[in-house]
């Protein structure tokens, strides 16, 4: 996996979350997961197509999920409900537009896929024959996980 692909992602993360949080959110150390991933509770996944493929994953807990979404629509949410879900996944494309505008600057070319957004207990990711790169983001409303698998097309 080329670093150009995931430092838009970690860049974009970090500036939407610091921005929409309003408070100091810091990157923990990257790490590599392989094939299947077990995810925290609440995951909004992107799709990409094109020269490139593969998914962004934004994983956090059922907790965080709504604390953030609480941040968000400044009012006190208890439980995942549909604001909570539609406020994740808006959150999903804030960074991923902001990664893919300053992808496509660099010359990659690809489309995304709409976020789905996926909650439960007990569930996996799994990724045929592709690595994803983890960068944990750390904030005062719990952590989320950038999971970003992209390999470039054969």
């Amino acid at each position: 996996m080329r670093v150009e692909y995931i430092n838009p992602f970690v860049e974009a993360a970090y500036n939407v979350l610091t921005e929409v949080l309003a408070t100091e959110v810091k990157r923990g150390n990257l790490f590599l997961k392989s094939a299947t991933k077990p995810v925290m509770g609440v995951a909004a996944i992107v799709g990409l197509a094109g020269e490139v493929e593969g998914r962004v994953l934004f994983d956090m807990s059922k907790q965080t999920a709504i604390k953030i979404a609480s941040v968000m629509n400044m009012e006190e949410l208890t439980e995942i409900d549909d604001l909570v879900k539609a406020t994740i996944s808006e959150l999903a494309n804030m960074i991923t537009a902001q990664a893919v505008t300053k992808l496509h600057e660099l010359g990659f070319k690809f489309d995304l896929t709409p976020p789905a957004l996926i909650t439960g207990d007990n569930m996996e990711i799994s990724d045929q024959e592709v690595e994803a790169l983890i960068v944990p983001m750390e904030s005062p409303h719990g952590n989320i996980e950038i999971n970003v698998a992209v390999r470039e097309r054969s």
